[in-house]
């Protein structure tokens, strides 16, 4: 997979994501191993994760979708909005999602 996301592509994951619910909720100890645990279960039976960063979290959404994406193997960042951020993982052996190639356009 390439490094990152082209707009197309971070265009369309949005548009698979709307309406969906978060799964993971980043609460005051911030990202932790559990949060962490949580995330990478997520990805196990789905390609996009929402997160929602409640208030009480130390640090702001996108460092914490940065640390997320960070900490687990082929995460990206496809958006932070308010105190919510979308991740993407394609599966590694039957991805659901077919993004739009990089020249589509």
């Amino acid at each position: 997979m390439a490094d990152s996301l082209t707009s197309r592509q971070r265009a369309h994951l949005r548009s698979l994501a709307h309406g969906q619910d978060p799964l993971v909720h980043v609460g005051k100890e911030g990202l932790t191993g559990a949060v962490e645990q949580s995330i990478e279960e997520a990805f196990n039976t789905r390609e996009l994760v929402t997160l929602r960063v409640l208030d009480n979290c130390p640090r702001d959404v996108r460092d914490v979708a940065e640390a997320a994406a960070g900490s687990l193997d082929d995460v990206q960042v496809v958006r932070t909005i308010g105190s919510t951020a979308l991740l993407y993982r394609p599966h590694p052996d039957d991805p659901e999602i077919d993004l739009p190639s990089p020249g589509d356009g």
